[in-house]
């Protein structure tokens, strides 16, 4: 049975997923990461986290979602023998914004709380939002620190790993939201640059595409690492 390492969001609690559980109902087993929650954390301590905890003795499949998508690219890169593919899910390989880069200087100026819970449903759901949506939403982002949480927005602004991307050899999946409104299609076009015979799979959904489209998400998984064994 193929084993699914899920890098979650920037929240990094990985609380996110049931709906992506039950679409697996399992057919493949998931392992989901998390990231402290009270930490000053940018992508090389993650990164480093995260290849501590990945398993030596059974091969896997790497997942990385939006802010975790430099992380799982980055481990890609270092060609980990275990390591039979990469999915990236809704994410870019540098600061999808770059006229944003400069801002980050101002984070530690900024309020405690970044953004409303309404502006972030609008960009991370869209018309795709509900309540039960909203709430885990929320209960997710209540865990993690603010300080925790502008350590990981500074890491996206000042984020550039597209030259990495010439060194992955294993197969790569790209899972991109048409409706996504917080990662533009231009961070596709980036990654696609790099990886020419990089396969892409398109949904009617918004950046939670894990959380709105999970049965149609998994079918394409399931679909790619099982061709990836072949």
């Amino acid at each position: 049975m193929t084993t699914l390492i899920l890098l979650p969001g920037m929240d990094g609690t990985g609380t996110l997923y049931e709906p992506l559980h039950q679409a697996l109902n399992g057919k493949c087993k998931l392992l989901v990461m998390t990231y402290p929650v009270d930490q000053t954390m940018g992508y090389a301590d993650l990164e480093a986290l995260v290849k501590s905890q990945l398993p030596m003795d059974e091969d896997y499949v790497l997942l990385g979602e939006s802010f975790s998508g430099p992380i799982a690219i980055s481990i890609a890169a270092t060609q980990p023998v275990r390591l039979k593919a990469l999915i990236l899910c809704a994410t870019f390989a540098r600061n999808p914004y770059p006229w944003l880069a400069v801002s980050r200087y101002a984070l530690p100026f900024l309020p405690t709380r970044l953004a409303p819970l309404s502006v972030l449903s609008y960009l991370l759901l869209g018309r795709f939002s509900s309540k039960e949506l909203r709430t885990q939403l929320a209960d997710a982002l209540v865990q993690v620190s603010p300080i925790s949480l502008k350590a990981r927005l500074y890491a996206v602004l000042s984020c550039d790993v597209t030259e990495k991307l010439k060194a992955i050899q294993v197969p790569v999946l790209y899972l991109q939201a048409t409706r996504d409104r917080l990662v533009p299609a231009s961070a596709h076009a980036d990654i696609k640059r790099k990886l020419h015979e990089m396969e892409t799979c398109k949904y009617d959904a918004p950046h939670f595409l894990l959380q709105t489209k999970a049965d149609e998400v998994v079918n394409d998984i399931l679909r790619f690492t099982s061709e990836t064994k072949a």
